[in-house]
């Protein structure tokens, strides 16, 4: 189980109610920070960017590739250990806005973690270190230190065992 805090919202759904929960200014901010960044190749730039601006955690050394996406209205529950690789059109969410409640959860990435291109990360889930998710999953659950998980729904492909097996073997 995901682990998210939910609000109940009433009359509207919840996104029509937004600015209740998260101030419009930053997510403005937000918005230019995270585009500016989507798009530099400048990793050590990126990185600054993410620290100062949206007080996400980084370790030394992770990289973003291009096009990756940070939950925009509450980037500051996103920690990523050091080391770790973000790839391509990632999309990294601490929010989801429901019809009638909005879910609001930390994202833990851990060190030496390798996350494939256009994966989803959703709110509430904790990836362990020198894990590795496979392109296109969709991340609903945690994944396990060392494990190997791809696909959607997201499913474990190799254990830490295995994994650490594999590598000896090649």
């Amino acid at each position: 189980m995901r682990r998210t805090k939910r609000y109940q919202v009433k009359d509207s759904n919840s996104l029509w109610q937004i600015y209740k929960t998260v101030p419009f200014f930053k997510v403005v901010k937000n918005f230019v920070v995270i585009q500016i960044a989507r798009y530099t190749p400048f990793l050590g730039l990126k990185n600054w960017l993410y620290r100062n601006f949206l007080k996400m955690e980084i370790g030394k050394q992770t990289a973003f590739a291009l096009m990756v996406m940070p939950d925009i209205m509450f980037p500051e529950k996103i920690t990523i250990g050091t080391n770790s690789v973000i790839g391509y059109n990632t999309t990294i969410l601490a929010h989801e806005y429901l019809i009638k409640e909005y879910r609001i959860g930390e994202v833990e990435i851990g060190s030496n973690v390798l996350i494939g291109a256009n994966t989803t990360i959703l709110p509430g889930v904790t990836i362990g270190d020198g894990a590795v998710v496979s392109a296109a999953t969709l991340v609903h659950k945690d994944v396990p230190e060392g494990a190997f998980v791809g696909g959607n729904p997201m499913k474990l492909i190799y254990s830490k065992a295995e994994m650490e097996t594999r590598q000896i073997d090649t």
